[in-house]
């Protein structure tokens, strides 16, 4: 039995909205020689137009819709419908001028069709999107999904919500992008891989501007071979443009290539707007790259791929074309590189209320190099604070910890270049004021706690059987573990809200609350150098630390060799090991802290200390034996936590995890200290128990096992008898304790991102509110842990302050391990 014309347009059709696009032309091609009505030609030449289009063919896909609107016998609604769909191929073009009257046309004459007119409000909404025109933008987007929900699928429905939630990504608004992409996937996934592939490219843009670049790079490679092998030429040039602005921000030569490759597949399907985008990428990755090629080679001005020209050509283009954001990031990047050169660049004008935020601290950043290069370090400095603050302001929406210190990313270039100039200026005041700032960046807390939801309990559960099943492998490289991570992940943003942060202190509030034993050593690190100021309950003064080079060289051996040295006590090679350790550790000392404590001289001391510095074992180093220090989130944290003072340790709790040798017996030691303690171990001791536990004590002891997960550090975890306690877990612990006390290695390490902050376990309870975590870096032998930590209750439960408490106990036991306090330890 033959198929009818009108039944194969249906098929075709419904293939072509679920993305089929090779098995839609075959179908449409099919329906077109059988048909004879005039109406009937018209809408499936319109559809195929559709399908040519995206499969790479704009041209034909142009001709069939004028060929089909100058058929004879084609009614008023059907020629409707194909000026919605010429707008909608004109549009995908980027030429939108010329669409939009198309598109209108359409919208105002199908009067009986309401879902052809949700699909051409959506259209158009993703026009006056891609114009920079929210507001229109969210109107139409908006209309449709309203239609939707009467007249049409939820696939239609998340379609338009998912637009939705991408309109909110423009807008700079992460967590509503987040939330309606999240919520529109599982539908939209279901449909096709090629929409399955469209959401997740969307999605990962929102994870670009959220700083998660390699998670995001990772998702739009992957989904530029979908639509490579579905046939998509535009979408896959799309994931390669998104692909490389964000190369952009860590690997110009990458992104320069792959740039140049999206602009070729933009060209190849006649899309002039996009094909400009891209190319603006490209120039600016060169620009990035100071001049280099696509291999990171430096190229003579005379060879350049690229002049002034080029790039005027290519933003006026942009600026034809209504991307106003996309031409000015594009003569601001070349402004900046001229004015790296030494060249003379004009200020800047003030930004619009249209600039993207990119745009805005671009502009920042010129005024920043000009003064730079001028030698007004003051003015550099007033610029790239502004620039910051502005950042600061966008920034403080969101309240994860994990979220917050991704956005660092976007003020990179301008903290980088307003510590240099600080440490130049070489002032106190200066450098403290800009050490501050990078912290604050940094490090923050977030005293409004999420609520408890069981959705996220389930999911973390169900990701620790996952990492108990996949025990010693890269389990959250499982697909299934990337599935829950994610959502994990999403909803921690989505729930976690900040209040404003406070203003950052000066150095007279710092010299107030110092005493007269104690000191705050604050390093600041920049392009420009590293120092160090000391600051006395007297005096500031600035010490330099020159060999910064070196300082890094010694520190990863130094991290091998503290971790072999606590696996290979009884070997033959322990005594080799810890020579070399002692010479890593003397070295060490020597370089950051013997000229800054021969200046301050005190037996206390509060450290503030660059990522750069994260992770050295500071109780180690022969500069710090006898002296008791705690290492502060920042100089405004510390000075305003001890003005709020902490709460009274009346109530200590203990916890072991599974397979820790000495753990009963250094909890059972430690308890002993305390009047009415609570002990739990063995099969007691769940994830749920611990959490329980944390919000009824004022201190709390864990011993057990614990691993840093280096990609994503807030699924560091500590082994419990049911799995691992995440640090997401943590924010479901309602009331936390004062002190915390983590007896797991490395639980006290932490990642770097964006060359600055730093992020794991200690981290993720000092960010829920704990006063001090006590926890180490590195491994740490069962049997010093055991005794050392211990100890360390004796004078805890005496009220001393943590810190001197860590001290006291390393003297009794003579045990000089790598636990330190991180917080408020004085």
């Amino acid at each position: 039995m033959s198929i009818s014309a009108g039944e194969l347009y249906k098929r075709g059709l419904q293939l072509s909205n679920d993305r089929r696009y090779p098995a839609a032309h075959r179908t449409l091609t099919k329906a077109r020689a059988l048909a004879a009505e005039p109406n009937l030609s018209a809408r499936i030449a319109g559809t195929l137009a559709m399908v040519v289009s995206q499969m790479g063919d704009a041209v034909s896909g142009e001709q069939l819709c004028t060929q089909a609107l100058a058929l004879d016998g084609v009614s008023a609604g059907t020629a409707s419908v194909l000026a919605g769909q010429l707008g909608s191929l004109l549009m995908n073009q980027g030429r939108f001028d010329e669409a939009l009257p198309w598109l209108g046309r359409a919208i105002d004459g199908i009067v009986d069709d309401p879902v052809a007119v949700a699909n051409l409000r959506m259209n158009r909404g993703v026009l006056y999107m891609q114009r920079g025109d929210l507001v229109a933008s969210t109107a139409d987007l908006a209309s449709a999904a309203e239609l939707y929900r009467i007249h049409g699928t939820p696939a239609e429905v998340a379609e338009a919500e998912h637009n939705l939630g991408y309109v909110a990504l423009l807008r700079g608004d992460l967590i509503v992008a987040l939330q309606e992409m999240l919520a529109a996937r599982p539908v939209i996934a279901a449909i096709s891989p090629g929409n399955a592939a469209i959401g997740d490219m969307d999605r990962a843009e929102v994870l670009r501007d959220a700083g998660q670049v390699r998670e995001a790079e990772a998702t739009l490679a992957h989904v530029a071979k979908v639509f490579a092998a579905n046939r998509m030429a535009h979408a896959r040039a799309e994931a390669e443009f998104h692909l490389a602005r964000s190369l952009l921000r860590h690997d110009a030569a990458a992104a320069a290539r792959t740039a140049r490759a999206a602009a070729r597949h933009f060209a190849a399907v006649d899309d002039q707007s996009w094909r400009a985008r891209a190319e603006g990428v490209a120039l600016r990755a060169s620009l990035a790259a100071g001049g280099a090629d696509d291999e990171g080679r430096t190229i003579p001005a005379g060879r350049r791929r690229w002049s002034a020209g080029d790039v005027e050509r290519v933003a006026a283009e942009l600026d034809g074309a209504r991307l106003r954001n996309d031409a000015a990031a594009l003569r601001l990047s070349h402004d900046l590189w001229r004015a790296r050169r030494g060249e003379a660049v004009g200020r800047p004008r003030p930004p619009r209320k249209t600039d993207s935020l990119e745009v805005r601290l671009l502009r920042h950043e010129i005024r920043v190099e000009r003064a730079v290069r001028a030698g007004r370090d003051r003015d550099a400095l007033r610029a790239a604070a502004e620039g910051l603050d502005e950042l600061e302001a966008w920034r403080s929406r969101f309240g994860s910890l994990d979220l917050q210190t991704s956005l660092r990313m976007h003020g990179n270039g301008l903290m980088m270049a307003g510590l240099g100039a600080a440490v130049r200026a070489h002032r106190p005041q200066v450098l403290f004021e800009w050490s501050e700032r990078a912290r604050r960046l940094t490090q923050r807390h977030a005293p409004l706690r999420p609520a408890r939801d069981p959705q996220v309990a389930e999911q973390l559960a169900g990701l620790r059987m996952l990492r108990a099943d996949l025990a010693g492998s890269d389990w959250l490289a499982d697909p299934r573990a990337v599935e829950l991570a994610d959502r994990v992940r999403e909803h921690h943003w989505s729930s976690s809200r900040e209040t404003q942060a406070a203003d950052l202190v000066d150095l007279d509030a710092v010299r107030r609350a110092l005493d007269d034993d104690t000191a705050m050593l604050s390093y600041v690190f920049s392009p420009a150098g590293m120092v160090c100021v000391v600051s006395t309950s007297s005096r500031d003064v600035v010490v330099d630390i020159p060999d910064v080079e070196g300082i890094r060289r010694v520190l990863p051996g130094l991290r091998s060799d503290l971790d072999v040295s606590a696996a290979v006590r009884d070997s033959p090679v322990a005594a080799v090991i810890a020579r070399s350790l002692a010479r890593r550790l003397d070295g060490l000392s020597a370089a950051i802290l013997d000229g800054p404590l021969s200046v301050a001289d005190a037996s206390k001391v509060v450290l503030c200390v660059p990522g750069l510095l994260s992770g050295i074992p500071w109780a180690m180093l022969p500069a710090m034996r006898g002296r008791t220090f705690t290492l502060a989130a920042s100089a405004t944290q510390w000075v305003r936590g001890r003005s709020a003072g902490g709460s009274a340790q009346a109530r200590a709790g203990f916890a072991v995890g599974v397979r820790v040798d000495r753990g009963v017996a250094e909890v059972e030691q430690a308890a002993r200290s305390w009047e009415r303690p609570v002990l739990i171990r063995d099969a007691d001791a769940t994830v749920e128990r611990v959490a329980e536990l944390a919000g009824m004590v004022d201190v709390l002891h864990v011993a057990a096992h614990g691993r840093h997960a280096a990609d994503n550090a807030l699924f560091s975890g500590l082994e419990l008898a049911d799995g691992a306690l995440f640090g997401y877990d943590i924010d479901r612990v309602r009331d936390v304790p004062d002190i915390v006390i983590l007896s797991a290695c490395e639980l006290g390490r932490s990642t770097v991102r964006w060359g600055a902050e730093a992020i794991g376990m200690t981290q993720a309870w000092l960010h829920a509110g704990v006063r001090c975590v006590i926890a180490s870096p590195v491994l740490v032998a069962d049997d010093d842990a055991c005794a050392l930590l211990g100890a360390i209750h004796d004078g805890l439960a005496a009220g001393r302050p943590p810190a001197l408490a860590l001290r006291e106990a390393s003297e009794r036991t003579g045990i000089v391990g790598p636990f330190q306090c991180h917080g408020d330890g004085l």
